[in-house]
């Protein structure tokens, strides 16, 4: 399984926004702290903010936290939020050419191991990547005062 670039960004700006969980959070800031455009961590923001993950607050003195406390955002909800498609294979989606889908044990066994994939980060909330001892190791995220 490979994640997007796009659900990559997300989760670290997630994990961001539980790191600096006592204050608003700038598009700004995140876009220079983990060096990506602006404009595509915008999307990011937009997508995490319809889907309920974050809140966005407009106009001055606005930004970004989390619409969660970080033990109730599950970490598989939100791969499969901001993963369009999670089609492994060409047999996965709708108008496969595969000569062998008739009769194709593969589709099966993929199609389990996604699901596996999946139960692990269902039974991941973003306060596990975040808590003691590792909310130390994350003090790069935290912005000086």
């Amino acid at each position: 399984m490979h994640l997007t670039q796009h659900t990559d960004y997300a989760l670290r700006v997630l994990i961001y926004l539980a790191v600096n969980e006592n204050r608003l959070v700038t598009i700004a800031e995140v876009s220079e702290r983990f060096s990506i455009s602006r404009s595509h961590l915008m999307k990011i923001a937009n997508h995490l903010v319809r889907d309920g993950f974050v809140e966005g607050l407009r106009g001055k003195g606005g930004g970004l936290r989390l619409a969660h406390a970080p033990e109730a955002v599950n970490i598989g909800a939100v791969v499969r939020s901001m993963e369009r498609g999670m089609a492994l294979v060409e047999c996965f989606g709708t108008g496969s050419q595969c000569l062998l889908t008739p009769d194709c044990r593969l589709k099966g066994v993929l199609g389990r191991a996604l699901e596996a994939f999946l139960q692990v980060l269902d039974k991941v909330s973003l306060a596990e990547l975040v808590d003691e001892p590792q909310r130390e190791a994350l003090h790069i995220l935290r912005r000086s005062a």
